[in-house]
């Protein structure tokens, strides 16, 4: 079983507004994370939302499953952490995908697992042009270092820790690179996406 994970906790800055509840196509950014890891074949499917009556709305009308981060001031790891302390012990692994990247697309998905469930590799991560991107599939027995409170940097410290032993994979899907964390990166989103993911 590959669960996949969407944190959204986080405070969006340098967004200004809450990045789950942002739009592209007539979807929030959270409806589209989860529909990608679903249609994908992710099962189940966790969104980790902050205490905001606003986005736990948005989280359950996707039908996820929702977990409130009452304290993500450590950032995404401790979404992740929270996620992973509510699976079961049957897990055989994840794919993290994080709310602002929500224009990765279904068959990127269904690739990584795909890989994920062919190989004994720890780490799947998918590239566009040669730049890794989001989202990442991490393996059951790297869920000791994710769970290690003296972890320094999150789930990216075990990424570089593990990337000679990890499986990358070229697609073609711009989307693995769109961060959207800025108006301005947005605004570009809105003008190259396409309809469906």
């Amino acid at each position: 079983m590959i669960a996949g994970i969407v944190p959204c906790a986080g405070t969006s800055k340098r967004m200004g507004e809450p990045k789950a509840l942002m739009e592209v196509s007539d979807k929030t950014f959270v409806q589209r994370a989860v529909d990608v890891l679903s249609l994908g074949g992710c099962a189940p499917v966790v969104v980790v939302v902050p205490n905001n009556p606003d986005i736990e709305s948005a989280a359950h009308s996707t039908k996820a499953h929702v977990l409130v981060n009452h304290d993500p001031g450590e950032g995404p790891i401790t979404s992740l952490r929270l996620a992973l302390r509510e699976m079961t012990s049957t897990l055989d692994g994840i794919i993290y995908l994080p709310v602002d990247h929500p224009l990765v697309k279904v068959d990127t998905i269904r690739q990584l697992l795909v890989v994920a469930k062919e190989s004994l590799a720890p780490l799947v991560i998918p590239t566009y042009l040669g730049d890794r991107g989001h989202p990442s599939f991490f393996r059951a027995n790297l869920f000791n270092e994710l769970n290690d409170p003296a972890l320094d940097g999150g789930a990216r410290t075990i990424v570089h820790r593990h990337l000679s032993e990890a499986t990358l994979i070229p697609v073609d899907d711009s989307g693995v690179l769109a961060d959207i964390d800025t108006p301005e990166s947005y605004e570009y989103a809105l003008q190259n996406v396409s309809d469906s993911p």
